[in-house]
């Protein structure tokens, strides 16, 4: 199959460039996400998601809540249980569960972005997400509470309130949060692939 060309470089080529000027992104970024059956069923995930160049458009009280419904919609839509979220000034941590077997959580992400990038953009005329995200399949041995405590402190870590349960967007559809934040456990829990880049 042959490619159309400009000048020394094919169309793909500069597509790519132009994305990496508009949006930062490296010209050989990979994708590093799993085959999507990993994806599908009764798994438990932590996916953060991350604003446009880490522009904190989420530190709008209106934004926030907007985007806390919208995260609680459509994981009711999709079945997802929240384990815990939280809503950060720029980027979104969700700790969730798959209901069923036919779960599909690469589909909940996809709609949960879709349609909070479509309201936003509407109202503010720019981007706001990355156009990926981060994610983790939690083991059986990983502790769900444990990934939920470091989720609900990371408001305090920043210095956005004295408590996780003082923050206004954070919560869960299962674990009594406050009760369980506020117990003497280790408040940074130890998550070594919490900072794994994104995918």
């Amino acid at each position: 199959m042959t490619s159309l060309k400009t000048g020394h470089y094919k169309c793909g080529q500069i597509v790519a460039y132009s994305l990496m000027l508009s949006y930062g992104m490296p010209l050989d970024r990979r994708s590093t996400r799993l085959a999507r059956h990993n994806y599908v069923g009764r798994g438990i995930y932590f996916v953060t998601v991350c604003c446009d160049r880490r522009v904190p458009h989420l530190q709008n009280p209106s934004v926030a809540s907007r985007i806390m419904a919208l995260l609680i919609e459509c994981a009711a839509r999709y079945s997802f249980r929240l384990h815990a979220f939280c809503v950060m000034p720029d980027h979104v941590h969700i700790l969730a569960g798959g209901a069923h077997d036919d779960c599909d959580l690469l589909e909940f992400i996809r709609v949960f972005k879709l349609r909070s990038a479509f309201e936003f953009r509407q109202s503010h005329y720019c981007r706001l997400w990355e156009m990926s995200y981060y994610d983790r399949i939690l083991r059986p041995s990983d502790s769900i509470e444990e990934v939920a405590v470091y989720i609900w402190w990371n408001p305090v870590r920043k210095g956005l309130s004295a408590h996780p349960g003082d923050f206004p967007y954070s919560g869960s559809q299962t674990i009594d949060w406050i009760e369980c934040s506020g117990r003497s456990l280790d408040r940074s829990p130890s998550l070594p692939w919490a900072d794994d880049g994104p995918v």
